[in-house]
Formats: C-alpha cells, sequence, structure tokens
C-alpha cells in the first residue's frame, strides 16, 4: 500500500542535508546558514537529483518565520534600542534608505519596473540580526558598545521591515502598475484600513495580551510539566501570527512579533526562550531551506555582472553609508567600521521581503535569485570583514591626516565638565561600568551620600547620567586617558563592575601607577578567573556565583539560628 510521504522525505532531506553543508560551513569557518542555504539549493527544482515538494516545503518555512519573527520580539528590549537610540535610529534610516536607492536605482537602469525595482531595494537593505549576534557572540563583543549599537541598528532595520511588510500588499496594485483596484478602493483607503488594523492588533495585544499571556503563561508553569509549559509557547507564538492574519488581515512575521514581545513582559519570559529555542531553530533551519530551494544557481553564469553590482550594493555600498553616519554622530572610526562590517549582509528579512515581492507578482524570479545569490555571497564574507577591521584601521590612521584627525577629535562626554563639585574629585569612588551591577552600587552609594564617577562606554548613558547630575565620563576603562579624566589619581576606590578580566587588569595597573594606594575592587564572572586575579594581589575579587552562594547560606544559617562562619563574609580580603 502506497502512503504520500513527501512531508517526511521533505523534512529528511532538509534537515539531513542541512546537517551536514552546515557542519562543513562551521568548519570552514563560515555561518552555519551558508550551509542550509545550499542544502535547499541542492534538493530544489533548479538542481538534478531528489527534488523535495515546494509546496510543504513553502508551509514549513512560513511556521519558520512565524517562529523566528517570535524569537526576535522575545528578545527585543526597548530599554537597549533607547539606550543607542541617537545613533541606532537616524543611522538605520538612513542606512536603509540609501541602500534601498542603490538597488531601485540599479534595477531600474535594467529596465526593472518601478515595484519591482523598490521591492529589489528594499530587499537589499536589511541585514540578517541571526548573522550579526552570532559573529558579535564569537568575537565576544557582544556586550560592547560598538555591538549595542550594532544590534540597536539592526532592531531598527526589523521594525521598519516589519512595517514594510504589513504595507507592501495593499500598495501591490499599484507598485505593478494596475490602473485601479477592482473593488474601485483608492489607495489612501486601503492603506488606512490596513493602518487601522495593524494598529487596533497592535492595541489589542499590548493592553489585553499583557495581561492575558503572562498570566497563563504563570498557571501553566504553576503544573510544572515541561511539555505542557514548551506547548503553550509555541501554541502562543504560531496561534497569534495565524489569528492575527486572519481577523486583522496582519502579516504572520507582525503576529508572531508582537507575540514574543508580549511574552516577553512574563517573568518566565528568559524559561519561555529557552524551550522554544530547539523548535525554533529547527524551522529556522527548514525556512533557509525552503529559500535555498527557489534559487537557480544558472544565475551565476548568466548574470555575473548583476550579482557583482548586487553584491557590491550589499558589502560596499551599505557599508560605506553606515560608516559616514556613525563619523558624523562623531563616534571613533573603529565604531564605524565595526557598524559598517556588521551591516554588510543581507539574510532572513531580505528572503521574507523577496518572498513576498514574488508572492504579489512584483519582483520577477532573476530578482529573487539575485538576492540569494548576494545573500550567500556576502553571508560567506562576512567574517572577512570582520578580520579587516583592525588591519584597515591601522592603515588608515598611517596614511590618512583626515583620518587621524577624526579619530583624535574631542568628544565633549569624555572629560568632566569644568562645573564639576570638587567631592567628585578627591577621595571619590570611580565605578567603571553602569549596568545592572554598577547601577545598584551607584544607587547604594548615592544613599549614603558617597560621591562617586560613573566611567561608562556608552556615551547616551553617560548624557543620561550627566542630566541626572551625576559626574561621569564616556570612554573605554581600559584606556588610561579615561581613567585620567575621571581623576583616578585622587580617588579612593576603584570599582570595576564590568567582568571583562583582560581589561580589569589594565584599569588596576593604570590605577596602581597613578595611585599606589588606592582601593581596587574587581568582579568576574569564572572561578578560574577570580582565583587568577586573587593570586596576582590586585585587589578585592568578587565572583558572582561565589558571592550567590554565600548570600543563600547566611540567609539559611541565620534562619535556624546557626553560627556564620567567617569565610562567608561578604568579601574577600583586600590586597591594601
Amino acid at each position: 500500500m502506497e502512503h504520500n510521504v513527501s512531508l517526511i522525505s521533505t523534512l529528511a532531506a532538509g534537515f539531513g542535508l542541512a546537517l551536514i553543508l552546515g557542519f562543513i560551513a562551521e568548519r570552514l569557518k563560515l555561518p552555519a546558514l551558508v550551509g542550509y542555504l545550499l542544502a535547499g539549493i541542492a534538493i530544489g527544482p533548479a538542481t538534478p537529483g531528489f527534488v523535495a515538494d515546494v509546496g510543504i516545503a513553502a508551509q514549513l518555512s512560513e511556521i519558520g518565520v512565524m517562529l523566528l519573527m517570535f524569537g526576535v520580539g522575545l528578545h527585543f528590549s526597548l530599554g537597549d534600542l533607547m539606550a543607542v537610540k541617537r545613533i541606532a535610529l537616524p543611522g538605520a534610516i538612513v542606512q536603509m534608505g540609501a541602500a534601498t536607492l542603490l538597488g531601485l536605482g540599479l534595477a531600474m537602469w535594467w529596465g526593472w519596473s518601478t515595484g519591482a525595482a523598490l521591492v529589489f531595494g528594499l530587499s537589499l537593505s536589511c541585514a540578517s540580526t541571526v548573522v550579526l549576534l552570532k559573529a558579535l557572540e564569537s568575537r565576544g563583543t557582544l556586550e560592547s558598545v560598538n555591538g549595542r549599537i550594532a544590534v540597536g541598528w539592526l532592531v531598527v532595520e526589523d521594525l521598519a521591515t516589519v512595517l514594510i511588510l504589513v504595507l507592501l500588499p495593499p500598495l501591490a496594485p499599484v507598485l505593478s502598475g494596475a490602473a485601479v483596484d477592482p473593488a474601485g478602493t483608492p489607495l489612501w483607503q486601503t492603506l488606512a484600513e490596513t493602518l487601522a488594523q495593524m494598529a487596533a492588533f497592535v492595541v489589542l495585544m499590548l493592553v489585553v495580551g499583557r495581561r492575558v499571556l503572562p498570566w497563563m503563561l504563570w498557571q501553566v508553569a504553576r503544573t510544572g510539566s515541561r511539555e505542557l509549559f514548551t506547548l503553550m509557547v509555541i501554541a502562543v507564538a504560531i496561534g497569534i501570527a495565524y489569528g492575527a492574519s486572519e481577523l486583522f488581515h496582519v502579516s504572520f512575521a507582525l503576529g508572531a512579533f508582537f507575540a514574543g514581545t508580549v511574552m516577553r513582559e512574563s517573568e518566565y519570559s528568559h524559561r519561555a526562550a529557552q524551550e522554544s529555542l530547539p523548535l525554533r531553530d529547527s524551522f529556522s533551519v527548514l525556512f533557509f531551506v525552503s529559500v535555498g530551494m527557489l534559487f537557480d544557481p544558472m544565475t551565476l553564469v548568466d548574470q555575473p555582472l548583476h550579482l557583482l553590482a548586487v553584491v557590491a550594493i550589499v558589502m560596499i555600498g551599505k557599508a560605506i553609508a553606515a560608516m559616514a553616519i556613525v563619523i558624523v554622530f562623531r563616534y571613533p572610526l573603529n565604531t564605524a567600521m565595526t557598524v559598517s562590517a556588521s551591516l554588510a549582509q543581507i539574510g532572513e528579512f531580505s528572503f521574507i521581503l523577496a518572498g513576498l515581492g514574488l508572492q504579489l507578482g512584483l519582483l520577477p524570479k532573476a530578482g529573487m535569485n539575485l538576492v540569494l545569490a548576494a545573500a550567500l555571497i556576502s553571508i560567506a564574507l562576512n567574517p572577512v570583514m570582520f578580520a579587516m577591521i583592525k588591519p584597515l584601521q591601522r592603515w588608515v590612521l598611517s596614511r590618512s591626516a583626515f583620518a587621524r584627525k577624526l579619530e583624535a577629535r574631542d568628544d565633549p562626554y569624555a572629560e568632566l565638565p569644568q562645573t564639576t563639585e570638587r567631592q567628585f574629585l578627591e577621595g571619590q569612588v570611580v565605578i567603571v561600568g553602569f549596568g545592572r551591577v554598577g547601577r545598584r552600587i551607584a544607587d547604594a552609594l548615592t544613599e549614603r551620600q558617597i560621591p562617586f564617577v560613573v566611567a561608562e562606554q556608552s556615551r547616551e548613558t553617560v548624557e543620561a547620567l550627566r542630566k541626572r547630575g551625576i559626574a561621569a565620563v564616556s570612554g573605554d576603562a581600559s584606556d588610561p586617558m579615561v581613567l585620567v579624566q575621571a581623576h583616578i589619581a585622587n580617588a579612593a576606590m576603584l570599582v570595576v563592575a564590568t567582568p571583562d578580566s583582560m581589561k580589569s587588569r589594565q584599569m588596576a595597573d593604570t590605577a596602581r601607577q597613578l595611585n599606589p594606594d588606592i582601593e581596587i575592587v574587581l568582579r568576574t564572572h569564572g572561578e578560574e578567573e577570580s582565583e587568577l586575579l586573587r593570586s596576582e594581589n590586585l585587589g578585592t575579587v568578587f565572583y558572582g556565583e561565589e558571592e550567590l552562594a554565600k548570600g543563600m547560606s547566611r540567609h539559611v544559617l541565620q534562619r535556624f539560628n546557626a553560627s556564620v562562619p567567617d569565610d562567608m563574609a561578604p568579601a574577600m580580603t583586600p590586597a591594601h
């Protein structure tokens, strides 16, 4: 008896080949995403051999889009975005506009219609969040100021792209050159209805969803069933995405994104992210495989010059536009080069946009092929872009007086104002880093009226602190000049609230040279690092998990009226 096993064969071939090619890509120091796309090409209709079911793959990719966007929403932090809004918001908008115009102009030069050229340009304007996060994590720069700017920039791009996905269907008849909507509805009315439906959905999610979904998550969590909790998370992601599409006629992407943002409000958001991760990863792989199935490799042979021009827009045009914007906002050359390298690629949103354009009859198949080929090439070469940052920076600075002038120009927040009171210049505490730990230390000092100065990499954070009347300087405190500007020579104590042990050593050495009697307090994340720092007698060292265990142990012992051992004291024995 024969069975229709096209779903099983598509899943087996897709997952199996994606695993093999993804593994090979990782071994070659390339993102696994390249392997997933190649797997799709291999089982697609444009290549010989086994051909997977394109229709089933398309539906599986829709689930992949939902779960991808749900993950984006689950990790979306308005606070992180607001911290870099001054550069990320205008930067992303201007850079997307520049890339769209370049793609639009190129496509119209080829003779494409205005609608096709616009969709093509928009597809080239948005970089891959997945690729960026992987690149920053592998280099340990995700939490750096450069990393936060790049991620904030991508968040703005993602939000703008979600809005484009909502507006593109009602605009399709006009962009495709159709004279009038068959129903005779004016364009402004169609757009107004679309925006009203989107607004109604967003309001419903923010008003009702923010209360109901976290409560439902709490009720399911109380059962203690891991399976039910995971099922709840996935049901919410896919159910809201589908319901948003059916009831409010908005895209799956927008529905899933807001499901994630609302779920983030729950205290179980971290667990929700963890529990849904395997399924999100699996269907994300299927999404990239299905996108690869749409690619015709003959594009590389038939249109090499077209492809070269598209890759140049993605890897050179976008990079130059981003670098210029960052420099205009008076950020250092290293920040400009890091952000430009981060954006010199395209990925998942480009595929979603191009796929929608293809579905709406706006983008020709050749456009989808060029977008896919450019994505493959730009993603594969993105690690090279990051590796070039330091040598290229050295080369530019050694040969360009203008570049040296840009690098050396004054940062208005790099030194304390002349009006700073004397209590912040002598006998003060210098706090390096104003994250969760640094903020709590600062609050404790403020309550007890102990003067302190904050040294923080984020210029936006320093600006906000100064508006609150807190003394702060911007810059990387491993640079001696930053600590000099914080008046470390006359300080009573240096508190390093960031866990980077390499930079902590540099800060401690600088502080000791300028102020031999200063007391130093360091923070670490790892047990080995903490032991090493203590053996070097750099100062008082706090290891997060150790301090947490001591605090909990003290509480338990005190609860049973037991004596607390001396080695459970809150701090280690200081070096000075």
